[in-house]
């Protein structure tokens, strides 16, 4: 029987994880969740560490969960290269995958097993991340397989779907599984990135390693609004995943000109590069993104990944 683990990555937002795990706590199929604390402040890990040491016979521990609480913050990118390598030295055949901030559907984990009954050779898949809100919109906007089409409902990926699948889309560290046949092959997501495009690096990867990618239509994982992401511009044409805060548009910067070298090309980088001079300069002039994104891809082609600690708050 395969041993099918979730890991959880946290940084300082306690109430929510306590959530997730109340939510987790006796899925069928589910072996332990793993739970790894980016150096939370906030209480987190004195809960976990009081939460080891209760009785294994309580009737709110129906689901083990086992926390490793780091020394450091390493970002989402970090925590989850640190959860899925304890996982597999843990034995685990299928590692579920998510952060503190989003559920999943009470019947999100069923509905995925059955959709690799369907579809046997799925390597890395997952849900429809929805707005906790509206439920009839997507968290992270989708471009469509075989053009430039970016959609926002919920109704639109349905339509997309072939046998309740997206083919070749995933929306990853949100209630995905993964193989660890896929780990074994392509390793675990690069901690140096600590956050915004790892987890779109991971599927790149997984891509380029010619695994089956999808999104099954009939899952959802619940999670806050993200706000600006998929901003507008162009006269609607295309959008830019803006944020207002500067250490994630630093990230973005220099991972997604990262990404775009290894896995497009220059023209494609290149191109990422204009349209953020474009948005910062014309849809939403603000200068001082400018010189933050400069700084973001001066760094990328040095291959610095420390520059982002100067925003860390």
């Amino acid at each position: 029987m395969e041993q099918l683990v979730a890991v959880v990555v946290t940084f300082n937002r306690l109430p929510l994880l306590q959530r997730l795990l109340e939510r987790l706590d006796g899925v069928e199929g589910l072996s332990e969740v793993l739970v790894v604390d980016n150096a939370s402040t906030d209480g987190t890990g004195e809960w976990l560490a009081a939460l080891a040491d209760r009785d294994p016979g309580d009737e709110h521990a129906l689901t083990p969960v086992v926390a490793r609480t780091l020394t450091t913050n390493t970002g989402g990118a970090g925590g989850f290269a640190t959860g899925l390598a304890w996982a597999m030295e843990r034995g685990a055949d299928l590692v579920w995958l998510m952060d503190d901030d989003g559920v999943p559907a009470t019947d999100c984990l069923p509905t995925l097993l059955r959709a690799r009954g369907q579809a046997p050779d799925l390597e890395f898949w997952g849900p429809v991340v929805v707005d906790e809100v509206d439920p009839d919109r997507l968290v992270f906007p989708i471009r469509l397989p075989g053009g430039t089409r970016v959609v926002h409902d919920v109704a639109a990926v349905t339509a997309a779907a072939s046998g309740g699948l997206l083919h070749d889309i995933v929306i990853p560290f949100n209630g995905v599984l993964v193989t660890r046949a896929l780990v074994e092959r392509i390793g675990v997501p690069r901690a140096e990135f600590f956050i915004w495009g790892d987890d779109h690096e991971y599927r790149l990867r997984a891509e380029a390693a010619g695994a089956r990618i999808a999104t099954v239509v009939d899952a959802r994982f619940l999670h806050p609004s993200v706000g600006e992401l998929g901003t507008p511009m162009l006269a609607g044409r295309t959008t830019y995943n803006h944020s207002p805060s500067d250490l994630k548009h630093y990230c973005m910067a220099r991972n997604n000109l990262l990404n775009l070298r290894a896995y497009r090309g220059w023209p494609h980088a290149l191109a990422f590069v204009a349209k953020t001079l474009w948005f910062y300069l014309f849809t939403r002039p603000r200068p001082g993104r400018l010189l933050l994104s400069a700084r973001a891809w001066w760094a990328a082609l040095r291959g610095d990944f420390t520059g982002h600690e100067r925003y860390l708050r």
